[in-house]
């Protein structure tokens, strides 16, 4: 178990959720030698498990105007999209204050502004990755519909939508009939919806991400199948990697562990304010119906999208801590919001899972070398946004590692923000 393993890699991955995989397959493209560790199959955690949305225009952050006021509503509704365990309040106290300071509309704009510099090229970056591997079609173009009980809350001039339509997002509001035509499975009390276009969805997020394993393998990249226990400075120089089957060096590293990151960077000083932010979905196999389009349901903060392996609904935040186990509350709450939104949905053959988000207060990932820890790199912190964020993430990880002159403020990803 001690064995230190001499294979020589210029940078070791740790964590081959979709943040790790395009890191590592963006910084094979440059030549440079790789290794990519995980304890679990590549691209099989919280990457596997989203609702699919593929979107430039996801950028709006979580912590918005008013929601102080919204909290207390989420929380305590039978099924509400928010949960927070009693014995994890005191944790969450800092965290949670941290997310209302980010909720100014000056800090609401400047997030959204560095949002968008990681989301606006993923559907061709995607496209990208994937040409040439016989996978092309897991990326579909889609609307994302944004559909509403009450038409008189389906606003354009939402600052929400405002943002996108003033940063070039195609917008449109439409009207019950129109919606029953482009979504006939959905439910007769939606009145309205938003159509955000040049959009896409996945139709296999997991297999999106075996696909880009095998095209990093053919690159070079090693992957190996461990526990990370432990990182530390080599004393040749570099960095050590301690797992559970021997030690792993390189000359840098690049920590891509999603809310484990946090536990990893104690032990070296560096605290950060990482929350694990738990999210559940549900897949119907044999749903008897089909969407066309991605579709969330603003009211209750559920969103469905049909894929290769039938219908998947995904939605709630649950603040519970890396340990806790799965929640059937929180199951049971899904079933019934899916059945409320789609009526002729079969349920009879539902597959449950759940995972867990990396989230910071600011809606951002850090995006850095630590300062003090030369070869030690962050990609991490996705919140809710890691499918979309991954490949232009994976872009500016190989720039910085490789340490090509990027041309980008990179300041609101820093890893002293806090």
């Amino acid at each position: 178990m001690g064995n230190n393993h001499k294979d020589e890699y210029d940078v070791t991955v740790i964590g081959a959720g979709l943040i790790g995989i395009c890191s590592a397959l963006s910084i094979a493209e440059t030549g440079t030698s790789v290794q990519l560790i995980d304890r679990d199959d590549p691209g099989q955690g919280a990457s596997y498990g989203n609702a699919g949305v593929i979107s430039p225009w996801s950028i709006v952050p979580q912590s918005m105007p008013g929601i102080w006021k919204q909290i207390p509503s989420m929380l305590f509704s039978i099924n509400g999209p928010l949960s927070i365990k009693p014995w994890h309040f005191p944790k969450l106290i800092p965290w949670g204050l941290r997310f209302l300071r980010n909720s100014t509309h000056e800090k609401v704009r400047k997030t959204s502004n560095a949002m968008e510099l990681l989301n606006q090229s993923n559907i061709e970056l995607y496209r990208q990755h994937l040409a040439g591997t016989g996978h092309e079609h897991l990326i579909r173009d889609s609307f994302y519909v944004h559909a509403f009980r009450n038409s008189r809350k389906a606003k354009l001039d939402n600052l929400g939508y405002e943002i996108r339509t003033s940063k070039g997002g195609n917008l449109e509001k439409i009207g019950q009939q129109e919606l029953r035509k482009l979504e006939p499975a959905l439910s007769k009390e939606f009145q309205a919806a938003i159509l955000i276009k040049g959009q896409a969805r996945a139709l296999a997020p997991g297999k999106i991400g075996t696909v880009l394993v095998a095209k990093a393998k053919s690159l070079g990249v090693k992957i190996i199948k461990a526990n990370v226990e432990k990182l530390a400075p080599d004393i040749k120089g570099g960095w050590s990697t301690k797992t559970n089957i021997g030690n792993f060096t390189s000359r840098k590293i690049v920590l891509c562990a999603g809310a484990w990151s946090a536990n990893l960077l104690k032990p070296l000083g560096i605290h950060l304010p990482l929350e694990a932010e738990r999210g559940y979905h549900l897949e119907y196999n044999n749903p008897c119906i089909e969407l066309n389009n991605s579709i969330m349901d603003v009211d209750k903060m559920l969103v469905a999208s049909s894929m290769e392996d039938g219908l998947r609904v995904a939605g709630t935040a649950e603040f519970a801590g890396l340990d806790a186990p799965l929640n059937k509350k929180r199951i049971n709450s899904l079933k019934k919001l899916a059945k409320d939104m789609l009526p002729e949905l079969n349920q009879d053959d539902a597959k449950t899972w759940m995972g867990i988000r990396p989230s910071m207060p600011d809606s951002l990932p850090i995006l850095d070398e630590f300062p003090h820890h030369k070869g030690l790199f962050a990609a991490f912190g996705h919140s809710h946004y890691g499918l979309m964020m991954a490949p232009k993430t994976g872009q500016i990880i190989a720039d910085l590692v490789t340490e090509k002159p990027i041309n980008l403020d990179l300041s609101p990803f820093s890893a002293d923000r806090f």
